[in-house]
Order: structure tokens, then C-alpha cells, then sequence
């Protein structure tokens, strides 16, 4: 230990554990016992003649002087705490003791490590803080933030992104990308050879420093992140299965990765990857409960509850609306000369036929078998809805080739509109039904628009049909 004549014992305090040091008035060391090396990473002489702000987190600078002028004048501390800088870069958390002696014109401090047990605390705060999110978090999106922001408060995290892998169509994605001066990548294969890509493919952690880059990337044939200085991914493991990786980057030399930050974010990880796969499996029974799961189109219910809102809007700002109700000719013939999985992707190709004949702002649900309904919202006379049926006809009677198979199959369709079939949406689609039924029967590859007339009591009752054959050109735009 560097002597001071205000420490006796000296070579007693340098086998002691905890930091014991004398500073002055500015802050400045006078002298430190030999735990300062195991502690702070400095030798004794290399912390004497500076001041202790020199190596106190800037995070922490304003509050400890604040602390140091209350001690300063008398009021002794015996349980605050602070972060130091670690030499090699790390943050080390510190609980002092100190008093500030009047007489001598110093202030004593005892400095006890306690980085491990606020790890510790850290890290079960973490796993509860990503066990909540993930039952909690709206979205996905939600999700990665403030599995982000958890990661922040264990270690450097500025730059930080999500690599997600699905083999089904051999394809890592970044949904999740914060980065200072990279882009998200656009998505790429799992053989691509980036490093992110390499912690999937291998399921093993790779750290990247200046002094490990140039044989890590050798090893692996990869390049790092643009000037990243410091690298540091971890495979999310969910089960037996890897899927994706969390990943740290750093562009300055202020921020240093060790394979204790390695361990740290590993211990996070497996819970992440378990917290993600609970979101993505609850979305995706949403998304079931919501959506056919053969076209992905909205399923009855949802397109119902679209068209009740469509009816409420529509009601209130005096718009118009219409449904179209539709079903494929020789659907089941098709199905029993070809089989079933020929009609599926019959199915899954009308669907995608549909989309290109309305606009975004529309609705298109598949009803159940090879029933599907549009909802043209905010429609402005009953002729924008005839102009999309005539399109829908024209661009569903295409040929279709389905497994190297042509199948021919045209729709029948009905339409009903708001405010003149009905106000309410399953009558709607009620009259929009029975208005396709009769287009069917009429010899198909047509649409028929519902009639009303007023009875009695009001109501209305369809009665005929307003109906047009099929455009005379199949390719009818």
C-alpha cells in the first residue's frame, strides 16, 4: 500500500478485501490499499494524485457529488452506492462507507464490490421483467423493445438487434434491428455466412474482439458489422430447436464485450427465446381464430365484425357500402376429378385473384368452402360495385394451373348494398347469398343484384333480381 501518515497499518488494510482510501477535499486519492488492483482493475500508484470522479460511471457523477458534499460537511455514509469503471472497460458496482474527518481535512472510504450480488438481483429482475412481457406485450414488436430495454440494464446495449431463423423456407430475418449506422438487413439465407447466421447454424455463442476478430472470422469465413469494434451473439434456444440469435455490436472502444457479458446474456437468452415462442404461438392462435387458415383470408366472424364497423361508419357519415357474395362453378367437380389438394390451391389461388380486384381498404373473407364474400366499403353509386364484379368474373374465369393441371371454373355472384338491401349485416349477407344462388342457377359466370320493394310493415322484402352475364371478354380489365 502507498503510505499516508493518516493510515497506520498499512500492510494490515492491504490484506483486506474491501478498498480502504483517503481522499481530500477535491475529491482527490491520497491513498488506497492493495484490493484497488482486484477491484478497479488499478494499481495503487495509478490511483493516487486522481480524482475519484475520474473513474466513477458518468451516470453516477452529479449524484456521488452530491453525496460527497453532504459527507463533507459532516454527515457520515455507510450504505451509498455507485459505479465505477472497471480498467478493462467492465462496470463495477461499489458500496461505501465513508466519513469525512474534520480535523485531517479527509474523508475516509471503505469500497466493498458488490457487482456480483447486483448482477445477481439484475438478472432475476430481468427474467421476471421478460416473463411479464411476454404475457403482457401487445405484439411481437412490443416484445423485442423491452426485452431490449431489459437487456440495457445489464450491459451495453445500444446497438442491438433479433435474428430470427424459420427452416421452413430456410430464411433468418431481423425483426428487431437498433443499430448506429447499419440498416436491418434484408432477409437471407442461413449459409450466407454472416455472424449472426453462424450462431444459429452452430448454436454456439460467438464473442468478437479486436483481439480475437482476425481468427474468429478466419475460422468461420464471416465479416462483422460496419467498424464494429466488438461483437457479441447468442443462439435463442427454445426447446431442442434454435431459433434465432440475440446480438450486442459496439463501435467504440469506451464499451468492451468479456465472456462474463457472454455468460450474462446466454443466462437471458433461453428465457427470451422461451418468452418469443409463447408471443408467436399466442399470435398465431389469434390469427386461427380469426383467419381461414387455408387462404389467410379473414374468416366469417372477422369479416362480420368488419362489416358491422363498416355499417356503424357508414351510418353515422351517411356513405354507402356493399357485399359480394360468391362461390366457384364445378367447384366440387373439380375437387372429385382432381382431389382435394388440387381444390385447396384452387381456393388459395381465387383468394389471391381477389386481392388484385379491390382495393386495400376492402375486405375479402372466405365463408366456408368455396364461398367468399367482399366488402367494398365507402362505395359512391351502385355501379362501383357492378365495375368490381364484372372484374372479379373476368379475372377468376382465367385458367388456372394447379400441379401442372388446367381447371376451368368461373364464379356466380350476388351483390347487396346498403342503405337500399339492408342495415344490417347478416341480412346483408343473407340477400347477397341468395342473390349468388340465383346468378348459379341462371347458368353461372354472372352476377345478380337484389331488388326490394317496401311492405306493409316496413320492412324490405327482396323480391327480383337485377342481373348481367358474364363480360364478353375474359380479359376484361
Amino acid at each position: 500500500m502507498t503510505t499516508h501518515p493518516y493510515l497506520p497499518h498499512e500492510k494490515l488494510l492491504d490484506l483486506l478485501l474491501d478498498v480502504v482510501c483517503i481522499v481530500d477535499v477535491e475529491g482527490r486519492f491520497l491513498s488506497v490499499s492493495a484490493a484497488s488492483e482486484r477491484v478497479f482493475g488499478y494499481r495503487p500508484d495509478e490511483m493516487i494524485g486522481r480524482t475519484a470522479f475520474e473513474f466513477i460511471h458518468p451516470d453516477d457523477r452529479d449524484a456521488s457529488r452530491a453525496l460527497v458534499e453532504r459527507i463533507n460537511s459532516g454527515e457520515p455514509s455507510h450504505d451509498h452506492e455507485n459505479r465505477y469503471v472497471h480498467k478493462d472497460g467492465h462496470i463495477v458496482h461499489i458500496m461505501w462507507s465513508a466519513q469525512w474527518l474534520e480535523a485531517e481535512q479527509v474523508r475516509v472510504g471503505v469500497a466493498r464490490d458488490i457487482t456480483a450480488r447486483k448482477r445477481a438481483e439484475a438478472m432475476q429482475a430481468a427474467l421476471y421483467t421478460v416473463s411479464e412481457a411476454a404475457h403482457t406485450a401487445g405484439d411481437l414488436q412490443t416484445l423485442y423493445a423491452q426485452v431490449h430495454e431489459v437487456i440495457g440494464r445489464l450491459l451495453p446495449a445500444e446497438n442491438f438487434f433479433v435474428a430470427l431463423y424459420d427452416p421452413a423456407i430456410d430464411e433468418l430475418s431481423f425483426p428487431y434491428y437498433v443499430d448506429q449506422f447499419d440498416r436491418p438487413p434484408q432477409p437471407q439465407r442461413l449459409d450466407s455466412g454472416t455472424l449472426s447466421a453462424e450462431v444459429i447454424r452452430t448454436g454456439e455463442a460467438v464473442l468478437l474482439t479486436p483481439e480475437t476478430a482476425e481468427q474468429t472470422l478466419a475460422k468461420i469465413g464471416s465479416v462483422a458489422g460496419k467498424h464494429s469494434l466488438d461483437w457479441l451473439g447468442v443462439p435463442l434456444e427454445a426447446g431442442t430447436e434454435i431459433i434465432g440469435a440475440l446480438v450486442l455490436q459496439s463501435y467504440s472502444g469506451a464499451v468492451r464485450y468479456t465472456e462474463q457479458n457472454k455468460e450474462l446474456l446466454q443466462f437471458v437468452s433461453s428465457q427470451v427465446a422461451t418468452a418469443i415462442e409463447r408471443k408467436r404461438t399466442h399470435s398465431r392462435l389469434e390469427f386461427l381464430a380469426r383467419y381461414d387458415h387455408l387462404t389467410e383470408l379473414p374468416n366469417r366472424a372477422l369479416f362480420l365484425d368488419r362489416l358491422q364497423n363498416s355499417l356503424q361508419r357508414a351510418q353515422r357519415d351517411d356513405l354507402r357500402l356493399a357485399v359480394l357474395y360468391l362461390d366457384m362453378d364445378n367447384f366440387k367437380q373439380i375437387n372429385d376429378t382432381f382431389g382435394h389438394t388440387t381444390g385447396d390451391r384452387l381456393l388459395q389461388e381465387v383468394a389471391q385473384r381477389l386481392k388484385q380486384c379491390v382495393r386495400e381498404s376492402d375486405t375479402i373473407g372466405r365463408l366456408g368452402g368455396d364461398e367468399f364474400a367482399v366488402l367494398l366499403d365507402n362505395i359512391g353509386k351502385r355501379e362501383d360495385a357492378t365495375l368490381v364484379a364484372d372484374k372479379i368474373i373476368a379475372t377468376l374465369s382465367n385458367p388456372y394451373i394447379l400441379n401442372d393441371k388446367t381447371v376451368i371454373s368461373s364464379p356466380s355472384l350476388g351483390i347487396a348494398i346498403y342503405p337500399e338491401h339492408a342495415d344490417d349485416e347478416l341480412e346483408l349477407v343473407r340477400l347477397a347469398d341468395e342473390a349468388m344462388y340465383v346468378a348459379k342457377r341462371d347458368g353461372g359466370k354472372r352476377f345478380k343484384i337484389a331488388a326490394i320493394t317496401a311492405i306493409a310493415n316496413d320492412q324490405l322484402n327482396p323480391t327480383t333480381y337485377t342481373t348481367r352475364p358474364a363480360p364478353t371478354s375474359p380479359n376484361r380489365e
